[in-house]
């Protein structure tokens, strides 16, 4: 394979300044170094990543085998992932009984999210079981097998070629049950370590001061890429709705084709009941690892669409949809944020 020339990373970091970046390390114990914006819209990272780690993603090395998956992040990922992993490979069920993630997935950009400094009080003592592995998740190197690789990122930071070379599934979900789900995992992982209430969080994630985020953005950048032949555009809504007919979309998507009965079972192996009680994709070695904390609840959660009315106050709900409605002007991505029926 012919070596590409190196590219700079377009975008200059600007960290978070002053008081804001202050409550960012009061609100977020995971991320003491606070936040910094990444590209042309703030993307946000943790604020001691460097020009160095970012050029590096983006010149992250591309092979036309490789299948990506990018989503903002509790947009459905994991489930997501587990989904391709298994379309992709057959329906190799046994092959799937390991962890998705380092071992069936790459994470590029782990290294520019984690903050080893906001995590180490969280560190078990036993030091065999304090192993953070943002280095072996991120895995740029050419392997000769077919790589999976995972990306929070959006479009706009990742190798400009990516999708001119690989196959991507891009998921979206409503932002509300976005908000609310990544409320709850930035409690959950020591590496994010939020602090406070829903109703802070809420303003934090639409003023897009949370790591990984703003999420709307991100959305609408690879919304307007939707009809490009290696992206394959879902959302979780649609896989709450109709499970087997997002398979055989993703199938088809792949070059695969599966009988009636295997998309049944692997609708039945992603029904969020199983899932939930799937060790491989739960993350629980995260706990051991103290990158998750042990008594805050699990990876998956709910799995449910209109889980925010659970959550949201009245005020709330007004407040959102009024942001929200203003974050969409221009554009005709539109959200589903409530179903009358889900698996």
């Amino acid at each position: 394979m012919s070596q590409e020339k190196r590219l700079a990373y377009p975008f200059k970091i600007r960290p978070l300044q002053g008081e804001l970046q202050e409550q960012m390390k009061r609100d977020f114990e995971g991320t003491p170094s606070g936040l910094a914006a990444c590209n042309h819209w703030g993307f946000k990272l943790m604020g001691k990543v460097t020009d160095d780690l970012l050029e590096d993603i983006y010149n992250y090395p591309l092979e036309e085998r490789d299948v990506w998956i990018m989503t903002p992040p509790k947009s459905g990922t994991t489930w997501a992932q587990e989904m391709i992993w298994l379309l992709a490979n057959d329906l190799d069920y046994e092959g799937a009984k390991t962890p998705l993630m380092p071992n069936r997935w790459l994470y590029p950009e782990a290294p520019a999210i984690v903050d080893k400094d906001g995590i180490r009080k969280f560190l078990p003592a036993d030091p065999e079981k304090r192993t953070i592995t943002t280095n072996s998740m991120a895995g740029n190197a050419h392997t000769g097998a077919r790589r999976f690789v995972k990306s929070h990122l959006p479009l706009s930071m990742n190798n400009p070629r990516l999708l001119d070379v690989c196959k991507v599934v891009y998921v979206a979900r409503n932002p509300k049950d976005v908000c609310v789900s990544y409320y709850n995992h930035n409690r959950l992982m020591a590496t994010h370590g939020f602090t406070g209430n829903l109703e802070l969080f809420m303003q934090h994630f639409m003023d897009g001061n949370i790591k990984l985020n703003p999420c709307i953005d991100h959305m609408i950048e690879a919304w307007n890429l939707r009809h490009h032949p290696n992206m394959c555009f879902i959302f979780y809504e649609d896989m709450k709705r109709d499970l087997k007919s997002q398979i055989r979309k993703v199938a088809k998507f792949l070059g695969k084709d599966y009988s009636e009965e295997q998309v049944n079972k692997l609708a039945e192996h992603l029904h969020i009941d199983n899932f939930k009680k799937n060790p491989y994709v739960n993350m629980e070695h995260f706990k051991l690892q103290g990158v998750m904390h042990k008594d805050r609840g699990n990876f998956i959660r709910k799995g449910k669409t209109g889980d925010w009315k659970n959550h949201f106050t009245p005020e709330m709900t007004e407040k959102f949809d009024k942001w929200l409605e203003q974050k969409l002007k221009g554009t005709d991505l539109k959200f589903v944020t409530e179903l009358d029926q889900q698996d």
